[in-house]
């Protein structure tokens, strides 16, 4: 049986996969859902103003550490890539599978920033603009997204190499919003790299609740 560790994007927190839960663990298999520091309802402003990617890294691995996990499959959406990528660098070998849920697949010294579209540059200013240090969510969507910490968007990455030595390494593509997706050059040099399986689901970005059986299925493959 395998160990899924499942980490949200922006503004997100473990409840964006009840929808995926179920099916893995009715498979027999033991699920972490995450929030990220900084992402918590009872989390005060000092917490989410001082939270970084090297601290949402660090809630991943202090996971493991916790729970004495080995063999693990780490499941990031969105900006989430970004946090398994940099903990899967630093797990020691603790890490078998990674899958990138329409997520960013970094590159040492990319950041969230870096890596994503002009227009999801100006989402993060404008929803930073009044405290300087959190991103509020996007209008509409889930009443229970929570601002997210902004420099955890603007850091950059260090990776070792470590990564790539991941035995697999996965990726999703949502390739229902074509007009809007920052992923589809990643997409085009994941299709090109051995080393890197990829998948195409025709849905949203948000996935794992527009579409739970088809990311269900792919994540229970020879899991």
């Amino acid at each position: 049986m395998a160990t899924f560790v499942l980490v949200p994007g922006a503004w997100h927190g473990s409840w964006c996969f009840e929808k995926v839960i179920p099916t893995l663990e009715l498979a027999g298999h033991t699920v972490h859902a995450l929030t990220l520091t900084g992402l918590g309802p009872d989390d005060d402003e000092a917490t989410v103003a001082t939270a970084n990617l090297d601290t949402h890294a660090a809630d991943v691995l202090r996971l493991l550490d916790r729970e004495h996990l080995t063999e693990v499959t780490l499941v990031g959406h969105s900006y989430g890539g970004m946090v398994i990528a940099a903990a899967a660098d630093r797990a020691g070998g603790r890490v078998a599978r990674v899958v990138h849920l329409d997520g960013y697949v970094p590159r040492d010294g990319e950041s969230c920033w870096s890596a994503t579209s002009e227009a999801y540059r100006r989402k993060f200013t404008a929803g930073a603009a009044s405290t300087g240090y959190a991103v509020r969510p996007p209008d509409g969507g889930d009443p229970r997204r929570r601002p997210h910490p902004l420099a955890s968007l603007v850091q950059t990455i260090r990776l070792s190499g470590a990564f790539e030595e991941v035995p697999r390494k996965e990726f999703v593509y949502c390739s229902g919003w074509e007009d809007a997706t920052p992923f589809a050059a990643q997409r085009t040099r994941l299709l090109a790299d051995p080393d890197w399986r990829v998948h195409d689901v025709p849905t949203v970005h948000n996935a794992m609740r527009e579409a739970p059986e088809a990311v269900s299925e792919i994540l229970l493959a020879d899991a």
